[in-house]
């Protein structure tokens, strides 16, 4: 009986508190905490930095916002940098700002690499293979990368071979700066190769790959004019002079941009038709992938040299889609 009134005590005691609460309060609720919105790019910032762990070091601005691919969204993105690295994240914001949602969203009436396609620049690249081909390989390397050397002697062994007339290669300068001293300037030094003459580049290619080991920053230069000296169609001056210059060290700039846009953050980085291939792939493995390719696109036509995506060649002095002949080093 004790027990029973104790409890029926108290429970009088919290409603008569409770209802003195609500007289005292006019029998108003209290004020609601109002409501976050991610559409407030202060909100937006706090909420990213806590989900990515950004503290005070890393800068932090929000994009304004845009129609997103998801109808009752709209799309932000979230730029991330600290020093000379940087980092995009891009999310979808719901009108009334109260839910976020990140990941990929694809159209089924486009290729599901379109994104990467439209961002993928292949005018005056280096390049190898058939003009018009169903399947196009985009590679960002880097020429002081030993795992970018493992590569290149993969496609340089299999790819003209294998696919004459169905694959086009591009090779697009992905130095990184902070790890390999001398591959910016090999990388500018390969592209003034290619304004000289298109077809030495891949001479260039072959010959900086196999001689990786031997080279340092500060045997660079001679060992490139050393080089020059023999190659064909190459004026080692004229070399030296864009060396020295930096006179290519733009478009090598534009590539990077190109490469840190399509979020490659090691080398080598391949693109076949759109499609990223991080580190390094396999021959068996690539092969099956460029089969897939190559029977899709008799259909599809929505990747390759004649899909009418922003894939396309111009190489120096002459016509878009002159042939370049494929050069394949003898083993």
């Amino acid at each position: 009986m004790y027990r029973i009134l104790s409890v029926l005590t108290l429970s009088a005691a919290v409603w008569l508190g409770a209802n003195a609460i609500a007289q005292t309060s006019g029998g108003n609720k209290p004020a609601a905490t109002p409501k976050k919105s991610a559409l407030d790019k202060s909100v937006l910032e706090a909420w990213a930095r806590h989900l990515l762990v950004m503290d005070s070091s890393i800068s932090v601005s929000i994009s304004d916002p845009k129609p997103a691919p998801l109808p009752g969204f709209v799309e932000e993105t979230v730029h991330a940098s600290k020093g000379d690295r940087s980092q995009d994240f891009v999310f979808y914001v719901s009108s009334d700002g109260s839910k976020i949602l990140q990941g990929t969203v694809w159209d089924t009436n486009q290729n599901p690499f379109k994104n990467e396609l439209d961002k993928l620049k292949t005018a005056f690249q280096p390049n190898i293979g058939t003009p018009g081909a169903p399947v196009v390989l985009v590679e960002f390397s880097d020429f002081q990368c030993p795992y970018c050397k493992q590569e290149a002697v993969m496609l340089r062994q299999n790819l003209v071979q294998a696919y004459p007339t169905q694959v086009r290669l591009y090779y697009k300068e992905f130095p990184l700066v902070e790890l390999h001293p001398w591959a910016k300037p090999a990388a500018i030094a390969g592209h003034c190769v290619f304004e000289q003459a298109a077809a030495a580049f891949w001479d260039y290619h072959d010959w900086i790959y196999e001689h990786q080991t031997e080279i340092s920053p500060d045997n660079f230069r001679d060992k490139v004019l050393e080089w020059a000296k023999t190659a064909k169609d190459i004026d080692a001056a004229k070399l030296a002079a864009c060396m020295d210059t930096k006179a290519t060290e733009d478009v090598i700039d534009k590539n990077m941009a190109e490469g840190r846009a399509l979020e490659v953050n090691g080398t080598p980085t391949l693109f076949v038709n759109g499609r990223r291939i991080p580190n390094v792939i396999d021959w068996p493995t690539l092969k099956s992938i460029i089969d897939y390719e190559i029977g899709y696109q008799k259909t599809a036509k929505n990747a390759g040299e004649d899909c009418g995506c922003d894939l396309t060649l111009q190489l120096p002095g002459a016509p878009a889609m002159t042939p370049v002949p494929p050069l394949v080093k003898k083993k």
